[in-house]
This record gives structure tokens, sequence and C-alpha cells, in this order.
């Protein structure tokens, strides 16, 4: 069986090389995030644990493995300098521009990054909207991690713009069904597309779902357990309960007109029931949200798609949640190209640019 090993500081090998010195790089070094990025036109969302450094770092470093970039050491001198273009194949919304000015600035501060465009702004297949100058190894050597990063951004941006385009005057969130480890850069390109954020983790939010009241004993008991808990700890955060039935949300508000609690708002679960000629029938989430009548934020969930997401946004909810989003997301497809004019033509041969 295969070993992973993470190796110290002090036996990890050459990554990248800069025109005076060669940087090595360990995941668990931290670097002073103190940078200054102009492009950050929208800000990540907060997290009180997660190193956005450290990930760059992780995947340059599986990316380099125990030897740096053997073609790049093979066929580029260090000291060659390039201008590398940045080209959209295909429509879409282009996210993670800041982040991948941090993995440059990662492989080496030197390198000079300019965009005609920002994140969260639309591009045509066959535009060039940006560049990156400097020396060629470091700039090859970056390039599949910022593509990476950049690729899956974009693609979870576009589809949330056109998401939150549909739901409108509802919100559309996202849901923590994000790849390992990309929590914080799959929710930041949610905001670069026009979404909102729902909880960060298991920490930022209570959430009441199915299996909590299950475990429970019942809705009301897992209502109260919570409200006794943050009471205990003297904490203040939103609390959401899942509902199923319109039974469930008479049992939530009957309960909390009687008695004070912490509750902030009910999530309204596969309240959109799938037709057989493709439709949705949305009128048990409507008769909910009118139960609600505002005081509670309610959220729908289940059965939401490009499709459906209009006609649930028109039944009056606060929210939309589509674990899709971030779970089910098409790259958008950016390249890097040194000679563009070949890529170009080898792009309308393959009907790419």
């Amino acid at each position: 069986m295969s070993r992973i090993i993470f190796s110290s500081p002090s036996t990890l090998p050459q990554l990248y090389s800069t025109s005076r010195r060669i940087v090595k790089m360990s995941v668990a070094q931290t670097i002073n995030p103190g940078v200054s990025f102009r492009s950050m036109v929208v800000k990540p969302p907060s997290h009180p644990t997660y190193d956005i450094k450290g990930v760059i770092k992780l995947a340059l470093a599986e990316d380099a493995g125990d030897r740096g970039d053997v073609t790049c050491l093979a066929t580029i001198p260090f000291e060659m300098e390039v201008e590398a273009h940045f080209l959209a194949k295909e429509d879409g919304i282009v996210a993670g521009i800041s982040l991948a000015e941090m993995i440059f600035h990662e492989v080496d501060p030197s390198l000079k990054v300019e965009w005609s465009q920002k994140d969260g702004d639309y591009v045509q297949k066959g535009l060039q909207f940006g560049k990156v100058s400097g020396q060629a190894h470091n700039i090859v050597v970056a390039e599949r991690v910022v593509l990476n990063f950049m690729q899956r951004m974009s693609g979870i941006a576009t589809l949330t713009k056109t998401m939150a385009d549909a739901a409108c005057p509802a919100c559309i969130l996202e849901t923590r069904k994000t790849a390992p480890g990309l929590r914080l850069v799959d929710k930041w390109a949610v905001l670069i597309g026009g979404g909102r954020n729902h909880r960060m983790g298991l920490f930022d939010m209570v959430m009441i779902k199915d299996n909590h009241i299950s475990i429970a004993g019942g809705i009301i008991n897992a209502i109260k357990s919570v409200d006794q808990y943050l009471e205990q700890q003297n904490l203040q955060m939103e609390v959401e309960v899942e509902t199923r039935t319109l039974e469930e949300v008479d049992e939530v508000l009957r309960y909390t007109s009687q008695t004070k609690s912490s509750l902030t708002r009910i999530m309204l679960d596969n309240m959109v029931i799938p037709l057989p000629n493709g439709d949705v029938d949305v009128s048990m989430l409507k008769d909910a949200v009118e139960m609600i009548n505002g005081r509670f934020e309610t959220e729908a969930s289940g059965n939401v798609t490009l499709e459906t997401v209009h006609k649930i946004g028109q039944t009056g909810v606060t929210y939309i949640s589509s674990g899709a989003l971030t779970h089910s997301v098409k790259a958008l497809d950016i390249s890097l190209k040194i000679d563009t004019e070949l890529a170009l033509q080898v792009g309308r041969r393959t009907k790419r640019a």
C-alpha cells in the first residue's frame, strides 16, 4: 500500500526558482498574508482557522512532488523571460483572479500580473483578459495550479450568476457540499457570482436537521435543547430548523408563539414537488411561506435546478439553497498561452475560441 509522507521543511525539494534564490516550501509553513492585491473586488468569506496561503502551498507542493517540474528544468533556462496571456475558451463569469495573483506571488513575487477584467466580470469566448510576465520557468510552474483554481471558481460563479438572476427576489445560497479543503474557495466563488453564503461550517450557525430531530425525540425537543445550550454558553448566533411537512411548520410556529426562542430561520425541505411533465408544484412551499408570514426567514431546499429556481423564487421564500452550485460544478474553460496566435488557431479549429 502506498503512503503519503509529509516531509519536514528541511527535507522538501526545490520546487521553483527566482532569479537569485531557490524557494523551499512546506505545506505547514505559514506566509504573512499582508499582501494587497488591487484585483480583490470581492473579499473572501471569513473563517477562524482556514489558511488560504496553506491551501496554495499544498496545491503547489502536490504538483511539484519531490523533484519539482522536471520538464521545465530540462527545457527552460532559468534566466528566460516571457509573457503569457489568459484566454477565455467559453462564455462565463470569471472568478479567481485575486487568488491567481496570490499563487503567482507565492511562486515568484517578481512576476508581473495585469488584468483587463476583474472577478465577477463576464468574459466571451476568445477574449484575452489578462497577462503575466517574468521568468518563464516560474510562470509555467504556476500555470496549472492557477488554472485549476480559476476554472473551478469561474464555473461556480457562472452557474451562481445564472441561478441568482433567476431566483430573484429570493437570494441564492450554496451549502456545505464543497470540495474537501476548498470550502472557503468555493464559497468565495459563489460571492463573486452574486450569490450569498450559507453557514461556513458547523461552528457559525445552529442548523437543526432531520437527524438531530430524530435523535432529540422531535422537532420541539431539538429547538428547546438548542435554546438551553445557547443560553448556558452565553452564545448568540443564527438558528435554523429543517421542516419537511406543513404539520412540522405549524408545530414550530405554535411553540415559538408561546415561548421565547433563538430560532431565526425555517428551512422548507423538499416542498417543491416534481411533476411527470418536468414542471414542479410549489403550492406546498407557498402555503408554508404564507403560514410563516414573515415571522422568520425562510429557506427552500430540494429539487432546485436552473429550470425550477425561478418558480421557487416567486413563492416568497427569503432564500433558496442549492448544493449543485459547488458539488456539481462544470469548470469554465480558460487557458494560459505564451504563443497566443497559435493557441487561437487551434481554438478556432476545435471550436473552443
